[in-house]
């Protein structure tokens, strides 16, 4: 359907679209080649509404301006790729009578329609939709469209899929061509989508002896999600072998892959890792966010600890070591420290196991074994190329300890991590390693021990009064929490009845005070260490956590659960 251009323009004028913005519209139309009913979409001063009534009296459609998801079908739905809806304008509605209703925000929709009249038989019946209704419309639909991983698994349940079990003599390349195994891919794609819905970090595929488990860690927190029938586990994990450039006929030896893919318009990186157990292979997908901002300001990090360890990120030499369990989020604070000091004028090299994230300006070196691309090996080579500041993923072995104590001398800052449970512990295992105490006092410019405690859920927190045997068991008087509203943890559908929603630091920094380094060179034990840098003022793990309970920040609960062991290993 034909529409003059300057009919178009004078009919926008009459509904009431100041002249300025239809002069906008025009000018972004000519200079993007596209029509003035397409520019006028999203140009500032355009109301929707208005342009919808505008292309209802010049073609003489109706126009619906609300609609439910709730009435939308979603069989029809599934019919036509959101690729297309999302491009086209175009979402299919309902049946009325005998003919199909389809919204459609802009004429250009049209052509869409033939395909549908004749995918669904039906006579098809357009509505205009002004677009930011239409926009909001097909995105719930869908969401809603969508089927979950449950429900992919009663279809595969209903249509039955052959398993790998059932004919030995089932090639792998034949098992993912033959059709009876898209219900296996759908199931897969579904995992992944709700998983990122869910803000899992992890995916586990558990085979056990009869049973074939699906478990997210949430927030530091496993929650099981799936229970596949047990004959699905080698198509399952063959499916995702091929997605992350795996070898589907190895199935004795461990593998390591990646999957990359874009969904919901952010772009997911998974790392993917097969161990063959006994009852077939377990897989484990890490998921990582491409295009992740890292700020020392967004990690929970505050206060005096945050000023004192802005300042030693930007010294000229040293080490700095951040310790803690794997997953308390030593990687990202390291990032988060060299994006902030990432500037043109300084050179930054990292050797990672892996590479986790890509930060733009910074060299990246990945370890590799086999070719004995070591940290040790790596940080030897770095020397070469005049860094001002290299990240070593960890020091875990004397040769890269040494190594690094060697670089901070001459004048390079090091970052790393290593794994003692609280800061004072760094400079009794650097000794342990066989470092020198005079060498691991003069190179350590601090040390930054953390742990992740989740976030209590804003919608359903509650305030709480402790009982005073808990203040007693915390440590804690009456008179400390005065003042302040304690919360705990309820659970609603906003963070499906958990009670905690995202996580935060909680952290302990001790600066190689000069007090501190007379300790280190004595070769006083961590205790001691720890001792005298309380006095000095370092604020300790669970006193950092309690600070968070006062703001609202986290639970006492939650406080307890992840510096426990901390608080056992003291007292023994």
């Amino acid at each position: 359907m034909a529409i003059r251009r300057d009919a178009f323009d004078d009919t926008l004028r009459r509904r009431g679209i100041p002249p300025e913005a239809v002069e906008r519209a025009r000018a972004l139309s000519e200079k993007q080649g596209v029509s003035l009913r397409r520019a006028v979409v999203g140009t500032e001063g355009v109301d929707p509404k208005a342009t919808a009534q505008a292309l209802s009296e010049l073609s003489g459609l109706p126009v619906l301006e609300s609609i439910d998801p709730e009435h939308v079908d979603p069989e029809l739905v599934r019919t036509l790729p959101l690729g297309i809806a999302r491009d086209r304008r175009v979402l299919p509605l309902w049946v009325s009578g005998d003919e199909l209703v389809v919204a459609i925000g802009d004429l250009s929709a049209l052509p869409v329609l033939d395909a549908l009249r004749l995918r669904h038989a039906l006579p098809v019946r357009p509505v205009l939709v002004p677009t930011d209704i239409l926009v909001t419309a097909t995105n719930a639909t869908y969401d809603k469209a969508a089927k979950s991983a449950t429900q992919i698994l009663s279809d595969v349940d209903e249509d039955g899929v052959r398993s790998a079990d059932d004919d030995l003599s089932l090639e792998d390349a034949e098992l993912l061509d033959d059709p009876n195994h898209a219900p296996i891919i759908r199931f897969v794609n579904a995992l992944l989508s709700q998983a990122i819905k869910e803000r899992a970090s992890d995916i586990h595929i558990e085979p056990f002896e009869k049973d074939l488990v699906v478990r997210f860690r949430i927030d530091g927190v496993m929650h099981e999600r799936h229970r596949p029938p047990f004959k699905l586990r080698n198509p399952i994990v063959s499916r995702i072998k091929i997605m992350a450039g795996l070898n589907i006929a190895e199935k004795r030896l461990p593998q390591d892959g990646r999957i990359r893919r874009k969904m919901g318009g952010r772009e997911i990186d998974l790392r993917v890792s097969t161990v063959p157990v006994r009852h077939g292979e377990r897989v484990v997908m890490r998921i990582l966010e491409k295009g992740t901002v890292f700020s020392l300001d967004q990690i929970g990090m505050e206060g005096d600890t945050l000023t004192t360890f802005r300042k030693v990120i930007r010294k000229p030499h040293g080490i700095l070591l951040v310790s803690g369990p794997t997953g308390s989020g030593k990687s990202t604070t390291l990032y988060s420290a060299i994006s902030e000091i990432n500037e043109p004028d300084i050179n930054i090299l990292t050797i990672e196991d892996p590479v986790e994230y890509e930060v733009a300006g910074i060299g990246q070196v990945q370890v590799n074994q086999k070719i004995d691309l070591t940290f040790a090996s790596a940080l030897r080579s770095f020397l070469r190329q005049d860094p001002d500041v290299i990240l070593v993923g960890e020091i875990r072995d004397r040769e890269t300890a040494e190594n690094a104590v060697q670089a901070s001398l001459t004048g390079h800052m090091v970052f790393s991590t290593i794994h003692t449970n609280d800061a004072a512990g760094a400079f009794a295992r650097l000794t342990d390693m066989g470092v020198e105490p005079f060498l691991v006092a003069s190179s350590l410019a601090g040390v930054l021990a953390q742990r992740l405690v989740r976030r209590l859920c804003p919608h359903c927190k509650r305030p709480y009064t402790p009982t005073d045997e808990e203040l007693v068991d915390l440590g804690l008087s009456r008179a400390d929490i005065a003042g302040h509203t304690i919360y705990e943890a309820v659970g609603c559908e906003e963070c499906q009845q958990v009670g905690y929603k995202g996580r935060l630091g909680i952290y302990e920094f001790l600066p190689a005070w000069d007090d501190v380094k007379t300790l280190v060179i004595a070769n006083a034990d961590a205790g001691k260490v720890k001792k005298k840098a309380v006095e000095l003022g370092m604020r300790t793990l669970r006193d950092d956590g309690f600070r968070k309970v006062m703001n609202g920040m986290t639970s006492l609960d939650e406080v307890m659960r992840v510096t426990q062991i901390d608080t056992v290993e003291n007292e023994g």
